[in-house]
């Protein structure tokens, strides 16, 4: 179903003041970090866009990275002492875009010092809650851990399963399985048999993932150790993806790193670190984080599954 243009601005524009009122009655700082950074993002399922500054080298690093998140710079400023903050702008991933992406897109992102990612959850689904409010919608919540959907839904434990237990609910999807590790498995259990499934009406939170998938989230001991994270989707979509917040320089340089090993076995190019970022993060406080991509949540919001219906411009209109 498409969505009329100005429909689709008017939209947007009263869900952007919803989401600051939203933060100013919770007095969340509203604060605006760099888009470009001598630093990228070294995951390697996430590729950054570069661009070259031709400025005087006394600036500093010629190349520049888009943001794909403003995760690091405001986790600087977290570990400088500004407490609750939030920013809601663009962020850029490169090859991605199509029906349902788009290589610039709008991320809210926000951290609450001294919450865990549990208390973190809640909050995230009242305000998914307060936006379907906006249009004259209500859903359901289903909380649940990782470990415990694959159970209900598959049978499968995805802690103790071997990979082939885990490519049976797979067979005929024509998916070469040259080259893919257990999380990979996972991860397609969730897009192509969880996810689909999930009622339009219904908000669902999984948390408390594979410590294998921990990315920047501290990981809790205990059999199996969990990584303190979660996602929230609505619908079929994912909105959100949170984590209790790693706060481990020594850690966190060696997930970069590993990242960085995962691209050079995949032939891809390796990404700076943020040394900016791990040079503060001993100091950031125990808090917990979010980001919410706001096209997805726009597109719910509109009943459509095309991303160029909530865009003044699409892409290939740009």
């Amino acid at each position: 179903m498409g969505v009329e243009p100005l429909a689709a601005l008017q939209l947007r524009a009263r869900l952007y003041a919803l989401l600051r009122a939203y933060f100013a009655e919770r007095q969340v700082l509203e604060v605006e970090t760099p888009i470009l950074s001598a630093a990228g993002n070294t995951e390697p399922n996430i590729e950054s866009f570069s661009t070259r500054f031709s400025g005087h080298v006394d600036a500093g690093a010629r190349e520049r990275w888009l943001r794909t998140s403003p995760e690091y710079p405001l986790k600087r400023l977290l570990a400088a002492g500004i407490g609750d903050c939030y920013e809601l702008g663009r962020v850029f991933r490169n090859g991605e875009a199509g029906g349902r992406h788009n290589p610039e897109f709008t991320m809210l992102e926000w951290y609450r010092v001294g919450w865990d990612h549990r208390r973190l959850m809640q909050e995230t689904i009242e305000l998914v809650e307060a936006a379907l409010a906006m249009t004259g919608r209500r859903a359901e919540v289903l909380v649940t851990s990782y470990r415990q959907l694959f159970l209900d839904e598959l049978g499968i434990d995805p802690v103790h399963a071997a990979i082939d237990e885990l490519r049976v609910p797979m067979a005929g999807s024509g998916i070469d399985p040259a080259g893919l590790g257990h999380d990979d498995w996972l991860d397609l259990l969730i897009t192509h048999k969880l996810q689909p499934a999930f009622p339009r009406d219904r908000i669902t939170v999984i948390h408390d993932y594979p410590a294998s998938q921990c990315a920047l989230a501290k990981i809790r001991p205990g059999e199996p150790p969990l990584a303190e994270r979660f996602e929230l989707y609505l619908g079929r979509y994912e909105l959100a993806n949170g984590y209790h917040e790693l706060n481990d320089a020594a850690e966190q340089r060696a997930r970069f790193e590993r990242d960085n090993a995962r691209r050079r076995e995949r032939g891809l190019r390796e990404v700076p670190l943020d040394e900016r970022l791990l040079g503060v993060l001993d100091a950031l406080p125990d808090c917990a984080g979010v980001a919410l991509g706001v096209e997805r949540l726009l597109m719910c919001l509109a009943d459509t599954d095309a991303i160029a219906d909530v865009l003044a411009y699409s892409f290939s209109e740009a």
